[in-house]
């Protein structure tokens, strides 16, 4: 059995994909076997408990902002950073260690939502002089972005669903995703600096973002040959195109197609996931979506759903109560991406910071990638959806059950007659689709 690493290397020349998956399973067995006394200090990144919970993100994180300030000579290189949340002071202290060793930093930082927040960290870390707020406009500053410049030309960029909070880092499932590209890079660069003039206003900038890359049209696949940049806003508040395609993808899969939702389903999703054809569908949802979808999606048999959840005390024979972090507004799943046929030789893989919410198109600032054909991106994905989705599944199980007044404390024990349980696995429906697909990868 082999997996693929997490970081992909520097090769010249090359687009090199490095990515991050947190653990985003605080309210698990694991945890609370291991940590379940712990008192967790969101100021302490390198305590056991804390690490468990980074699972890398957090040290990736670091590494990339520290980076320029371990080499020579520092003062060539620069970091640009777009932040929606940006007050997690561990992370404050790393610009603020790279600006010392002379790396020419410039945050700048959502001032609506989050101000008093973002201010109160800045001013904790001693990092105003680096530090300046967003233009504040309809929508919210949704990116989390950071470009490494050499020399003036940028050479990678950090993205992805993490915000610079413990929540973000250690809390609720999020990925960081580093492309070594230059042109991927300088594409962000132009962005960002739209982004950062006085003078930005929502229709000059739509058009700007239009311009690197338009909407494909709807029931068609991306270009292979590179990856997409959808920049927000991009659309016009009546005319829902991208989020129209992205739906389009989720319901034209031709095997399998998975997607997260954090905080909303749109009536596109809706349908796409509604629709009734052998292509298994998998959604993950940060909240349960109510039990008027469940049952519409049911009676296809080709749609599964797992909305976050945890164990309490009792659910199951012979395990513990699972308790979040407390790190969170909102819990379980913060991730934003969508994943079509990535069993295939020719997979879709879509990823970044929006919501798939008309605001995330007409509106906010966002970004999200869209990359086809690139098998260990998708592996990658793949991996970390069915590891989250799985967990969360039979905790969405246990909690139907429980309302139902069905539960069953012997339920985490194995059936001892496989007649009870084999014969449903050949039956028409997601089980069968399940087998049928994991047997064969094209």
């Amino acid at each position: 059995m082999s997996t693929e690493a997490e970081e992909g290397g520097k090769k010249p020349g090359e687009t090199t994909h490095d990515i991050y998956f947190n653990r985003g399973a605080a309210r698990s067995q694991a945890f609370a076997r291991k940590f379940g006394k712990t008192e967790l200090d969101e100021n302490d990144p390198n305590s056991d408990a804390m690490k468990w919970l980074s699972r890398g993100l957090f040290e990736a994180l670091i590494k990339f902002i520290e980076y320029p300030s371990t080499l020579q000579p520092p003062d060539a290189y620069a970091l640009r950073a777009m932040l929606y949340e940006f007050r997690y002071k561990p992370v404050g202290l790393a610009f603020k260690k790279a600006k010392n060793a002379g790396v020419d930093v410039d945050i700048r930082y959502e001032a609506q939502s989050y101000a008093d927040e973002n201010e109160e960290m800045i001013a904790a870390a001693k990092i105003n002089s680096i530090s300046t707020p967003q233009k504040s406009r309809a929508g919210i500053r949704h990116n989390k972005f950071i470009v490494l410049l050499h020399n003036g030309a940028p050479i990678a960029v950090w993205t992805g669903s993490t915000n610079i909070s413990s929540g973000g880092i250690f809390g609720h499932s999020n990925v960081g995703h580093v492309i070594w590209d230059g042109e991927i890079a300088q594409s962000f660069l132009d962005y960002w600096e739209r982004l950062a003039a006085p003078d930005v206003t929502l229709a000059p900038l739509k058009k700007a973002n239009l311009a690197v890359d338009a909407t494909p049209a709807r029931h068609t696949l991306p270009p292979k040959n590179r990856i997409l940049q959808l920049y927000s806003p991009r659309d016009e508040k009546t005319k829902p195109t991208t989020l129209e395609w992205y739906a389009d993808l989720l319901a034209d899969a031709k095997r399998m197609a998975c997607i997260t939702f954090a905080f909303n389903l749109d009536d596109f999703f809706y349908e796409a996931l509604a629709k009734d054809d052998d292509t298994l569908r998998y959604s993950l949802f940060d909240k349960d979506p109510g039990d008027e979808f469940a049952d519409e999606i049911k009676v296809t048999g080709n749609s599964v759903i797992a909305p976050g959840a945890k164990l309490s005390k009792g659910d199951l024979e012979f395990f513990l109560g699972e308790k979040l972090t407390g790190f969170n507004r909102n819990f379980y799943v913060h991730d934003k991406f969508l994943l079509i046929d990535p069993l295939s030789s020719d997979p879709v893989v879509v990823t970044g910071t929006a919501n798939f919410s008309r605001p995330s198109q007409n509106a906010n600032d966002e970004n999200m990638l869209v990359m086809r054909g690139n098998t260990r991106v998708a592996d990658i994905y793949f991996g970390e959806f069915m590891r989250v989705f799985d967990h969360f599944y039979s905790r969405y199980v246990v909690k139907k059950i429980k309302e139902a007044g069905k539960g069953d404390p012997d339920a985490g024990f194995l059936k001892e007659d496989w007649e009870e349980w084999v014969p449903g696995h050949f039956k028409a429906g997601q089980k069968q689709l399940r087998r049928q697909i994991f047997m064969k990868r094209d």
